[in-house]
């Protein structure tokens, strides 16, 4: 058990009325280590669940695609956590089609995306949706056009039904599409320190004041077998795993972390990373 909260990692204003914590956590993991499966043991991801609040995660990221056989994570996030605590912020992605055999196949079309919305809303359980991100593409960021499907989302904004929206997997030209229609208030990419196109992102989410949220923090900045985390995970007495999600707390004040697992053991280290402080060595060797 650790006495550490995730308010150690510092907060962050979102879309300029939603205070949450940096260190958040990502429900992925929740229903299978991954998409793919096996299953995992729902009373598992519900006991992780109702930690994490305990411990001051006040920001969890989900999507209605992840789901395997009868279980998905929006469903373990409400029956775990509803009636929802007032500073819980959820968000949710939408774009990627998956069937009921959990095989996706392609995005979903403008006039779709309301019914996207309207399912994710019934499964968690709530008048109005925190956070939405628009999510195209496959794999990596595919370049098209995303004004006709964010407008849709920006109408369902005005409706009440979304607070905020934001954008997944895309690049810079698809952020300044989107921003000429509604505000953005996060990006969820990876995140590539090595990557010019990844930094050059960072830097615009940090003159907007968006956060820039990595999905797969662990191996994604600075990934875990790197020799250079491992040397200032052991010098630091921390694990692996803690240096990188610091790491990616010290890169910029906008990035969010939000590392999944089914694990509350894994949840509890994870949350104490926020407070793990990287002096200005460590920062210089994970730089080199």
């Amino acid at each position: 058990m650790t006495d550490v909260t995730a308010a150690v990692g510092g907060d962050f204003l979102l879309g300029g009325d939603l205070r949450i914590n940096r260190i958040g956590f990502g429900a992925m993991r929740l229903v299978a280590n991954s998409l793919e499966g096996p299953p995992r043991d729902p009373a598992a991801g519900m006991a992780v669940l109702r930690r994490a609040v305990e411990l001051g995660v006040d920001h969890i990221d989900t999507a209605g695609f992840y789901r395997l056989g009868g279980t998905s994570a929006h469903e373990l996030i409400r029956e775990a956590l509803a009636p929802y605590r007032d500073d819980v912020v959820i968000a949710t992605k939408v774009g990627p089609l998956r069937d009921a055999d959990g095989v996706f196949h392609g995005q979903a079309r403008p006039e779709e995306l309301r019914g996207l919305v309207e399912e994710d809303l019934r499964r968690l359980g709530v008048p109005r949706l925190d956070l939405v991100y628009l999510r195209p593409g496959g794999v990596g960021p595919d370049g098209s056009s995303v004004a006709e499907r964010f407008a849709v989302l920006a109408e369902l904004r005005e409706a009440g039904l979304i607070r905020h929206l934001g954008l997944s997997n895309v690049d810079a030209a698809q952020v300044a599409e989107a921003r000429s229609i509604a505000p953005v208030v996060a990006v969820q990419n990876h995140f590539h320190v090595q990557y010019a196109e990844d930094r050059r992102l960072l830097e615009d989410c940090e003159r907007s004041g968006t956060a820039y949220v990595p999905y797969f923090p662990l191996g994604g900045g600075m990934p875990v077998d790197d020799a250079r985390v491992r040397a200032v995970a052991q010098r630091l007495s921390s694990s692996v795993a803690q240096v990188s999600l610091a790491w990616l707390l010290a890169v910029s004040p906008v990035t969010l972390a939000i590392p999944g697992t089914g694990s509350v053991a894994h949840l509890e280290e994870n949350v104490a990373a926020g407070g793990l402080q990287l002096g200005p060595d460590d920062l210089a060797e994970l730089a080199g």
